[in-house]
């Protein structure tokens, strides 16, 4: 498995399944080269192993997950792994020579009634078609797998995952769901979990922003990648110090603070990343899922992941200290 690094080099850390990511922050993989001994599959076949790792049917009722377009019966050698289906993305997939974009992200997720060339989205189908590239989209479905998008999340943060924040009950061992319910090898303060974050997370404008005491103890955190103000309930119901997420907004987090102080006299630490950036090291964990199954089934497929930074938001302009607060 490739890593795809930037102009600085840099490559972020590798998956080694269930219990983390490996001491080197930028140890990369080495995957596979196809190869006369190597059996080349058709897309079908290769659709069909991401599937038993994200069974469609797992996805919510609103999402839209699965192959959005490409001929079952092309051939797949080189596979990229990003979370947004957007021109950059594409454009580098192209420029890589991949038969199959797999994004975390849907390209259509309210549905369309044109995929006209003459759209931003539209242009993406037609760049992906007229270069033979197949996309395949795993969301929602992707989020509640073992491991998922919070699993992985957990791991480029040195935590020990003890058991979904939302659980599956389709699930009789209990280990697929929403979120993950965390614990630290050793306590650490809100501040010391955030620059973690920033540090492990790939870097993006927004940063780590807090919520809570800075220097309140941390024993055991709830993560969940991708927005998660949607969860308070159930990360109250977890009892955990700390709930680390993105695209919090300010009523709900503004609540969940005080409600967990007027219950307990300690208010939740929230920790809030970008987005993108939390869903990122998915697209590690995916690939190198990927990467053993054609392994295993001798495809040798060069499985590679995006690093290119496709967060929308590119400036962060802080208040100095010396004006915080509102104005006289």
């Amino acid at each position: 498995m490739d890593v795809l690094a930037d102009a600085s080099g840099e490559r972020p850390a590798r998956w080694e399944g269930r219990g983390g990511w490996s001491s080197d922050p930028w140890q990369v993989w080495e995957g596979s080269s196809a190869g006369s001994l190597w059996c080349v599959p058709r897309l079908s076949e290769v659709i069909a192993e991401l599937d038993a790792l994200w069974p469609p049917e797992r996805a919510e009722g609103w999402d839209a997950v699965g192959t959005v377009c490409g001929d079952p019966g092309q051939e797949v050698t080189r596979v990229l792994f990003a979370v947004d289906p957007v021109r950059e993305i594409v454009e580098e997939a192209v420029k890589l020579g991949a038969d199959l974009l797999v994004t975390h992200h849907p390209l259509y997720l309210r549905g369309t009634t044109t995929v006209a060339a003459s759209t931003f989205k539209g242009r993406v189908v037609h760049t992906l078609i007229k270069n033979d590239i197949a996309l395949h989209v795993a969301h929602t479905n992707a989020d509640t797998a073992d491991p998922g998008v919070s699993d992985a999340l957990a791991g480029a943060l040195d935590l020990r995952v003890v058991r979904p924040l939302v659980a599956d009950p389709s699930d009789p061992e209990g280990r697929r769901g929403l979120g993950r319910v965390c614990e630290l090898d050793h306590p650490v303060t809100v501040r010391e979990l955030a620059a973690r974050a920033a540090e492990r997370l790939p870097a993006t404008a927004q940063g780590i922003r807090v919520a809570g005491d800075p220097d309140a103890v941390v024993r055991t955190v709830a993560v969940s990648g991708g927005s998660g103000d949607s969860l308070f309930d159930d990360v109250r119901s977890a009892g955990v110090d700390a709930f680390l997420t993105a695209d919090l907004r300010h009523h709900p987090a503004s609540e969940a603070v005080a409600r967990t102080t007027e219950a307990s006299g300690t208010p939740l630490a929230l920790l809030d990343a970008a987005h993108w950036a939390t869903e990122w090291p998915w697209c590690e964990l995916a690939a190198a899922q990927l990467d053993e199954i054609s392994d295993r089934k001798g495809w040798g497929l060069r499985v590679h992941v995006s690093k290119t930074v496709t967060d929308p938001w590119t400036a962060h302009a802080a208040s100095p200290e010396s004006t915080a607060g509102a104005p006289n």
